[in-house]
């Protein structure tokens, strides 16, 4: 044990050599208070109506489907609806978050609704979203004791309540977005772009949804 830990020193302290001491220099330090852009594609730099229809155009090109809702008072309808329209069972597993407290489920008491982190039998999930990234459709989901990660990803529908204000332009501006909230230096455990539901092109080079994740993905994009 003793030699494996000196070997890991010398390996550490042969890279931070090579670096130059990064952590302390100025450089560095400025580099992570700026948080500098590259080079940014034009066709996000829209005003915001526009980067909604773009996200919109986006994620349905990447097999996800969306629906415009005029409020929250809308979701359980929509939810309902879409989930009788492709024949599945009427339960829904639906994060704790405090920002779809204001969701009127029992609006629909036909609709069997639960809350916590997704379980085998799950077989549709609801959560909200950090925000929408235009340029490419995707979706930012932030990891907490609110946001189980789990939703995301195990059951085979997973339905997203975005709102509008929402929707950002770009990657870099939703990260601007995440930076502007908390303490400095605080980031949630875990942050995930999804684009789409989930897919593979290994069986045979053909597309199949639902490989590593869901296989639907439904985003209910509300007006506030």
């Amino acid at each position: 044990m003793a030699d494996t830990s000196s070997a890991r020193a010398q390996i550490l302290g042969g890279i931070r050599k090579a670096l130059g001491s990064v952590e302390g220099s100025e450089d560095a330090r400025k580099r992570l208070a700026v948080h500098p852009r590259n080079l940014v594609p034009a066709r996000a730099q829209l005003q915001h109506a526009d980067q909604v229809e773009l996200f919109t155009r986006m994620a349905t090109e990447v097999a996800a489907t969306v629906e415009r809702l005029p409020g929250l008072s809308d979701v359980p309808r929509a939810v309902a609806e879409y989930l009788a329209g492709l024949n599945l069972p009427a339960e829904i597993r639906v994060a704790p978050d405090a920002d779809l407290d204001a969701i009127p489920w029992d609006q629909r008491p036909t609709l069997t609704v639960s809350k916590g982190r997704a379980r085998d039998s799950d077989g549709a999930s609801v959560t909200g979203a950090f925000a929408g990234v235009a340029e490419t459709g995707s979706l930012m989901l932030l990891s907490g004791t609110e946001r189980p990660t789990t939703l995301n990803f195990l059951p085979d529908t997973h339905i997203v309540v975005l709102k509008r204000s929402q929707v950002v332009g770009t990657m870099e501006d939703a990260w601007d977005r995440l930076r502007g909230l908390g303490v400095a230096g605080t980031m949630p455990r875990t942050v995930n772009f999804i684009t789409g539901p989930s897919r593979t092109g290994d069986i045979e080079m053909r597309i199949e949804l639902g490989a590593h994740g869901p296989r639907r993905l439904h985003i209910l994009l509300v007006e506030d």
